[in-house]
């Protein structure tokens, strides 16, 4: 319920119902926001709804809920939420709740319309009959999905899969989209026959309608990075981190908590949840890995060019040298590696051998079947194509490195930057000042259907800018469509050149644009004489 506004200018932002767990409570929950213009005043009528919701429930004779408030960081917004046992009777409470909060009615008017309000339907989510894999983060969700996945399914499992492409049951695509809400848990658990289920979980999902499912077994969280901020009352990175760390609080007893252990807000997750620490870690030595292990914990580490699995007390498992994995391709692409250690621990604690393990990452390609739109390679006479969905600050860093490694002396790269419109200013600059340090030829790779309220031509001027700032002297042109600014850049390339387009909404395009003119994709074989020449 958007925008019911008193006369001295604060108003109800949202209110919002929480099918699942969430940002807040380990299960379902109501959300009211406030904003105002004077820092503070939102948090002040926040206050008073919570107290008003207090007095709502004990007046039905009802057990007055939890309530927890969290202020934004410029203090012009608060938001105060509950967890619900009924769901009409939360949701008219906190509708009632906020207008008194706001002046506009009084406790005793907004009473005998609740008076007459039926309960309503009690919270329902799925209970899982086989084990769940919760994977999130900022980067690497649909990899490490896909990874786990892959290694499970290779091992002799029947997986259910969700992922920003869709949902896949026994590795069929059976329902294409972006299924990593609410929605995708229970149409992968209402599958009969299925013997685990891997599902990425994305930040939008848990704060529109929270996770479709109560616990899981394994959680898996990648990262925590610059993106998708300023969106749903998330600003900080501190507050994305909150959202994400949600499925580490529904982990169960007994399970684990894969954690990525060079990244501070995650590992400051482990202190959330239940289950077991299961840190990986490009670092081996690191203290967070020590405190893992000390704590009867595992660890998933890169030991000398080599995927290795840590016990306390116990045998360090080799798994495989990284540069024999398609994924990190070749051990260039350092978050492709951090990616296989986070799916590797995930097996590991899924209860698969080090041989399976092994198995399943050694036989992964960085192709459109295998991880569509994630670091795929092609070549045609000495001219590289690398297309990579690279949508934030991390993803192109990483698609940067890879390709100036890549290229080395021998050519130049050519970039086509672009993303999807809900970033702010300042994730926009960053991403033009990326392109243009770090790459030789940089144009513009226009996302129009993905503008999302923004403005094309000042969305441009932004990358335009950071493009300059990042020290790039040349004009940066702009095309109209993925396909078309990476046509632009190949018609140009030499042999010994890699042009690299950061693709969000082509990829099969892409991809028949390229088998038609002679691009062939790149196998592990031939990048590795690549990288030696």
């Amino acid at each position: 319920m958007p925008q019911a506004a008193s006369a001295d200018g604060v108003e109800l932002l949202e209110l919002r119902v929480l099918d699942g767990p969430n940002r807040f409570f380990t299960r379902p929950a109501v959300k009211l926001e406030f904003g105002a213009d004077e820092p503070g005043v939102a948090a002040e009528v926040a206050t008073a709804a919570g107290q008003t919701i207090r007095h709502l429930y004990a007046a039905l004779e009802l057990s007055p809920p939890r309530l927890t408030m969290r202020d934004s960081a410029d203090r012009h917004r608060a938001a105060i939420a509950f967890p619900w046992h009924r769901r009409a009777i939360a949701q008219a409470v906190g509708t009632a709740a906020s207008r008194v909060a706001l002046g506009i009615t009084t406790e005793r008017r907004e009473l005998r319309a609740l008076r007459a309000i039926a309960p309503g339907p009690r919270p329902h989510l799925p209970t899982p009959h086989v084990p769940v894999v919760a994977i999130t983060g900022t980067n690497g969700k649909s990899t490490t999905t896909r990874l786990i996945a892959h290694i499970a399914r290779e091992a002799g499992r029947r997986v259910g899969m969700t992922n920003s492409d869709g949902i896949y049951v026994r590795d069929e695509l059976v329902e294409p989209g972006d299924w990593t809400g609410f929605g995708c848990a229970g149409r992968v658990l209402a599958e009969p026959g299925l013997q685990l289920a891997v599902l990425e979980t994305a930040r939008g999902g848990i704060l529109l309608r929270g996770i479709g499912y109560a616990a899981n077994d394994v959680a898996v969280v990648t990262n925590v990075s610059a993106d998708h901020l300023g969106l749903q009352g998330i600003d900080t990175l501190d507050e994305l981190a909150e959202v994400k760390a949600a499925i580490v609080r529904i982990t169960r007893r007994g399970g684990w908590a894969v954690l990525n252990a060079d990244d501070q807000r995650v590992w400051a997750m482990r202190r959330e949840t239940r289950a077991g620490w299961y840190a990986f870690s490009l670092e081996p030595d690191s203290p967070r890995v020590r405190e893992a292990l000390a704590r009867d914990g595992r660890a998933a580490v890169l030991r000398e060019g080599v995927v290795t699995l840590l016990r306390n007390g116990g045998r360090a498992r080799k798994i495989a040298p990284v540069a024999d994995l398609p994924v990190t391709f070749g051990g260039l692409s350092t978050y492709n590696v951090a990616n296989a250690l986070a799916a590797a621990a995930a097996c590991d604690a899924l209860g698969f051998s080090a041989n399976r393990i092994a198995a399943g990452l050694r036989s992964f390609t960085l192709d459109t079947g295998a991880n569509p739109g994630r670091l795929n390679l092609y070549e045609r006479r000495g001219t590289l194509v690398l297309i990579d969905f690279a949508h934030n600050e991390a993803g192109l860093k990483g698609l940067l490195e890879v390709a100036r490694q890549l290229v080395a002396d021998r050519g130049k790269v050519r970039l086509a930057v672009g993303t999807a419109g809900d970033r702010t200013d300042e994730i926009l600059h960053n991403l033009g000042a990326l392109a243009g340090a770090g790459a030789d030829d940089v144009v513009i790779c226009e996302k129009r259907h993905y503008l999302r309220g923004r403005d094309l031509e000042s969305m441009n001027e932004i990358l335009r800018a950071g493009a300059k700032a990042g020290g790039y002297r040349r004009k940066v042109e702009s095309f109209p469509s993925e396909l078309s600014a990476l046509q632009a850049l190949v018609r140009r390339s030499k042999a010994g050149d890699l042009a690299a387009v950061m693709t969000h909404a082509e990829r099969a395009e892409i991809a028949e644009w390229l088998a038609s003119v002679g691009f062939t994709p790149v196998p592990l074989a031939r990048l590795q004489v690549l990288l030696a020449s």
